[in-house]
C-alpha cells in the first residue's frame, strides 16, 4: 500500500464510523478525525510521508511496534498512548482498518456513555482478523 492507499483507506474508515468528525483545526496540511469532541486519528504528511496516527492500547501499541516497521510511536503525540503508520510492506487495507476503528473504539470508551454513539466494547468486534 502506498501513501496515498494510506491516507484513502484510513479516511473511508473513518468517515464509516458513527458520530465521526472531520475538522482541521490544525490548518489543511492536517486531517483530524474526532468522535465526542476527542481525536481518534489524524493525518498528514511527515517531511513528504503520509501518515495517520491513531490511539492505540499501550501494550497494543508495544506488540505492533515489534511486528510492524511501518508502525512507530506517535508523532508529536503521547508516544505511550498513540501510533504512527505509514505505507510498506505489510500494511494493507484490513491492518488500516483495524487500526483506525480501534482508535476509535478506544476513545468511545472514555465518552460519558450517555455521549457513545457506539458500545465500544461490542462495537467492530465481528470482522477483527486474529494477529
Amino acid at each position: 500500500m502506498n501513501g496515498s492507499a494510506l491516507h484513502t483507506t484510513a479516511a473511508d474508515c473513518a468517515e464509516e464510523l458513527p458520530g465521526a468528525r472531520l475538522e482541521h483545526p490544525f490548518g489543511p496540511a492536517w486531517e483530524v478525525y474526532k468522535v465526542g469532541g476527542k481525536v481518534f486519528m489524524l493525518m498528514t504528511e511527515v517531511p513528504g510521508r503520509p501518515v495517520v496516527i491513531l490511539k492505540a492500547d499501550p501494550d497494543e501499541a508495544h506488540a505492533l511496534r515489534e511486528q510492524y516497521s511501518h508502525i512507530t510511536p506517535g508523532y508529536h503525540m503521547n508516544k505511550k498512548h498513540w501510533i504512527t503508520l505509514e505505507s510498506g510492506e505489510g500494511v494493507d487495507e484490513e491492518l488500516v482498518r483495524e487500526l483506525v476503528t480501534d482508535s476509535y473504539r478506544l476513545v468511545v470508551a472514555h465518552l460519558p456513555k450517555a455521549e457513545r454513539p457506539v458500545d465500544p466494547h461490542t462495537y467492530g468486534t465481528g470482522t477483527r482478523a486474529p494477529r
